[in-house]
């Protein structure tokens, strides 16, 4: 039974939706998206906003989280910022399902695959243990996160009204999975797709046991 859930955990890839309509997505990316995630998924637009939009193209996304994102906007996966809004009061089911699955497949699908691959390159053994992940996460991570991973610290209260005001993610509520976490804590943000490098990469610091550990403390005692 392990052996199952570990493979369900490492291949989350497959398409969610049979019957979404690719070209149906395109115009409501077209129609909608466009203006801030730009022609081609990479943020390159004129738009003049706090924080910028995520670079689709370096998404870590699945297609089904894509969709959870695009129905209930990003705030309520964590993001402390609003500015992806909920489009659940715009659209309907089936042409939420049609965005997600072509931003999946003409943006987000090729950086999946370099996930699998960085997954399986990891130099990660079996030595994960959640005291650890607990240990790293207290001395590092609550700096920016909180000690309940809800995004509340007294580094985040200094930073505002600052030029570097930081928008760090309410844990709680992420929709990543533990796997994704990992890698996004190993490469940082800006690796997977955000315009500030508020969450820096810990792979100088830190093993990938020691960061699988995080993944893990998070994953089974941060999130609701």
């Amino acid at each position: 039974m392990k052996n199952i859930l570990v493979l369900i955990m490492v291949v989350p890839f497959a398409l969610f939706a049979s019957d979404a309509d690719f070209d149906n997505g395109k115009r409501l990316y077209e129609q909608t998206c466009i203006s801030c995630h730009g022609v081609k998924g990479d943020a390159n637009t004129d738009m003049n906003l706090v924080v910028k939009p995520r670079n689709l193209t370096k998404s870590i996304l699945t297609e089904k989280q894509i969709y959870n994102i695009v129905k209930d906007g990003s705030h309520k996966w964590g993001s402390k910022s609003d500015i992806m809004g909920a489009f659940t009061y715009v659209y309907n089911k089936q042409e939420l399902e049609d965005i997600s699955l072509y931003v999946f497949n003409s943006f987000v699908k090729k950086q999946n695959e370099n996930f699998k691959k960085l997954l399986n390159d990891s130099s990660a053994s079996n030595k994960i243990t959640l005291k650890r992940g607990k240990k790293i996460f207290k001395r590092n991570c609550s700096l920016c996160h909180g000690l309940r991973g809800d995004g509340e610290s007294d580094y985040v209260e200094q930073s505002k009204g600052q030029d570097s005001f930081i928008y760090p993610y309410n844990l709680q509520k992420i929709i990543l999975n533990e796997n994704q976490i990992f890698l996004y804590a190993k490469y940082g943000g800006k690796y997977w797709g955000t315009d500030k490098d508020d969450m820096p990469s810990w792979n100088k610091k830190y093993s990938d046991n020691d960061l699988k550990s995080v993944a893990k403390y998070i994953n089974e005692f941060i999130k609701k």
